[in-house]
């Protein structure tokens, strides 16, 4: 038997619920911080009067951490700080930089002495600097789910526990390759190894199978959701890191949140962008409109296109998911001639994808599987009226992607459907 459940059951409190206005039920969108977000993450967390923001001591220095920390707090936002220890062997520079960071790193002494103490000490420091309430452990990418490290996930969290003096809410990472999500054997063993981890919260990173924006295969994301609903269903809340809008399927498996961000590599986990070698997306400038009734991005040529061809108030955003962002777009002249701005699209993604994922979650587990199935209906049937008349995503098109959330929500269905409909009130 699954890992389904252990059927005491019980209702839980959670120490980050009452940091969000959308109710202890519902899924909430975090903020991950990437290259040049300080600003943006600013003015939405004032925009909306709280959130949270996961910074990156990647893209972040000490001192940075500290000050954004606080002027994050000062606007009523909260933080906290993913360690990034998914490469111990990683040779970026700003990562090797911060204190907590160990110089050099062994494995075979590692996790048997004093390094993996120190690590967790300097941790619990720098989280306590930045006014973290929670405490993000560090965890290793796992390219495969092997005795070693089930093990360093056990003992991270122990000696986490057995030094957490400013009781810390501990938050285990699990970081997977593509690999590793596509296999429901070892999906299975973590949710088997998650019984005698003694935290309340799981932060989990999946790599996306040959690097895709949008993920095609089913099998890969019934197998996220299969773990976000496991775990939930023991006990633990789970915040997904690094989402596109395709993650609005995690409501369906009642995660807890998902976090997303600016550029593509913080809505996507690229395990190298942890090394030197990694050339950021950042240097290509393109500036992309997205549209959620279609769930899919447009480059702007593409807008001119539906202008001239009468049906561009159809990709406009509805005024129910909050942003007014990209208005100019939309008010009479050609798209490309009214200068919008990479900062507007960005803060347009994240003000809808706040509001889509903050109504995606339903009082029971039919009706969010029913909501969701309705959003990809509404995107397919507008899709292809679109495409019909050369409207496209490109590779930010949802199109080619709907029919992979729908065998994924089929396989949920099938597999925790009938617990999660008789628990939804309590996770």
């Amino acid at each position: 038997m699954d890992l389904y459940l252990h059927m005491g059951l019980q209702v839980f409190s959670w120490q980050m619920g009452k940091r969000f206005s959308s109710g202890e039920h519902l899924m909430d969108l975090f903020l991950q911080f990437g290259y040049g977000m300080m600003d943006h993450c600013r003015s939405l967390i004032k925009h909306w009067g709280g959130g949270v923001v996961i910074l990156s001591p990647r893209d972040l220095n000490k001192v940075q951490l500290q000050k954004f920390g606080r002027d994050i707090c000062s606007l009523g936002g909260t933080v906290m700080l993913d360690p990034q220890f998914y490469l111990p062997y990683a040779d970026h520079h700003r990562l090797r930089e911060h204190d907590y960071w160990p110089k050099p790193y062994q494995s075979a002494d590692f996790w048997g002495g004093s390094e993996l103490t120190e690590l967790i000490k300097s941790l619990l420091e720098l989280n306590s600097q930045l006014g973290c309430v929670d405490f993000i452990l560090p965890g290793l990418y796992a390219s495969n789910v092997n005795d070693d490290w089930l093990a360093r996930q056990k003992a991270l969290i122990e000696e986490a526990e057995s030094i957490n003096s400013n009781n810390l809410n501990l938050v285990a990472t699990v970081a997977l390759s593509e690999q590793v999500t596509r296999d429901q054997n070892q999906i299975h063993e973590i949710l088997e190894a998650a019984d005698n981890w003694s935290v309340n919260t799981v932060y989990l990173v999946c790599e996306h199978p040959r690097g895709e924006y949008l993920v095609s295969d089913p099998n890969w994301l019934a197998n996220v959701l299969d773990l976000t609903a496991g775990l939930r269903l023991k006990n633990k809340k789970v915040i997904i890191g690094y989402c596109s809008q395709q993650m609005l399927i995690a409501s369906c498996a009642s995660a807890t949140g998902v976090a997303s961000g600016t550029w593509m590599n913080v809505r996507s986990f690229p395990p190298d962008k942890f090394r030197m070698q990694y050339e950021d997306e950042i240097k290509q400038r393109t500036i992309w409109y997205y549209c959620p009734q279609t769930l899919s991005e447009y480059k702007i040529p593409f807008l001119d296109i539906a202008s001239r061809l009468g049906v561009l108030q159809d990709v406009a955003p509805k005024k129910e998911f909050g942003s007014n962002y990209a208005d100019i777009l939309f008010q009479g002249p050609q798209p490309s001639s009214v200068g919008f701005t990479e900062q507007a699209a960005f803060r347009h993604y994240l003000q809808c994808l706040r509001g889509q994922v903050t109504n995606a979650r339903r009082t029971t587990f039919n009706d969010t599987v029913d909501a969701h199935e309705k959003a990809l209906d509404t995107a397919e049937t507008l899709l292809e009226s679109l495409h019909n008349i050369g409207v496209r995503g490109q590779h930010r098109d949802f199109k080619e992607v709907v029919d992979t959330n729908r065998a994924a929500l089929s396989v949920l269905r099938a597999t925790r459907g009938p617990i999660l409909r008789r628990y939804w009130d309590r996770l």
